[in-house]
């Protein structure tokens, strides 16, 4: 009897990445899979961001390949599996003239074919998105004059409405304060959970890796894979990943 193994959403083997002559990720491997819930952390410039160009196939490595679900990124064309919320997504001029509905709208462009008209199914997408994020009822706001915690949200709500099968999100709590970072946490974890969405979670801050992150990847030039988070956010540890002296002060806690 053939045994079964499972085919990571992300696989990446061997992978560099230099520019201008410097060298900004080397030798990377790491494998993602189903249903995962991981954070991606490290300092400014430690080559998180781009790791995650790369995944999604925006910047090439000069060395190594990425695969997405057993596939050569030139091969794999499925990209509304992924919804991806990159950095700064949830800084909106205040003038800009659109509503929450609008912006969460335009994540089913990619399923639409040019011209076509907002479908059932477009609509109800849009609806679950909304009500999964928690911004129903900021539906008909100018997303310009919202906090930035309801941006953030409506941002995440944006990249949901593709019905994607993992989430990325690059830096989400930039400008974003406590409460509504807890807040944030818990939603994510709940479509963790529930509907398990794979959350990839990258950040440079070590003080907000939420309790529910099943493993971590610490990148600073070169990646550590750690499957327990909690043993690896040790002071000494992070002092050694950011190059300076760490000190954990607090740890966030949230209700489900």
């Amino acid at each position: 009897m053939s045994i079964k193994f499972k085919v990571p959403i992300f696989d990446v083997k061997n992978l560099s990445y230099t520019a201008s002559g410097q060298e900004i990720l080397s030798n990377i491997s790491l494998e993602i899979f189903n249903s995962e819930y991981i954070a991606i952390i490290g300092p400014n410039g430690g080559g998180k961001t781009t790791l995650v160009r790369m995944l999604l196939g925006l910047d090439k490595p000069s060395k190594g390949e990425v695969k997405i679900y057993g596939k050569r990124l030139k091969n794999f064309k499925e990209w509304n599996k992924i919804g991806y919320v990159p950095q700064r997504a949830s800084h909106v001029d205040a003038n800009f003239p659109a509503t929450v509905l609008d912006i969460v709208k335009m994540g089913r462009t990619s399923k639409r074919k040019p011209f076509s008209r907002e479908s059932k199914e477009d609509k109800e997408a849009v609806y679950d998105a909304m009500l999964k994020m928690d911004v129903l009822d900021l539906q008909d706001k100018m997303v310009g004059r919202l906090s930035g915690g309801q941006r953030q949200r409506v941002m995440c709500a944006r990249a949901l409405a593709s019905k994607p099968e993992i989430l990325i999100l690059d830096e989400p709590n930039t400008g974003v304060d406590m409460v509504s970072q807890k807040r944030f946490y818990a939603l994510l974890s709940k479509l963790n959970k529930e509907e398990k969405i794979t959350i990839v979670f990258i950040t440079h801050d070590i003080g907000v890796i939420a309790d529910d992150i099943g493993r971590l990847f610490t990148i600073n030039q070169k990646a550590t894979i750690c499957n327990n988070p909690k043993q690896a956010l040790s002071c000494e540890d992070m002092s050694k990943l950011y190059g300076i002296e760490a000190h954990l002060v607090h740890n966030h806690k949230h209700g489900h």
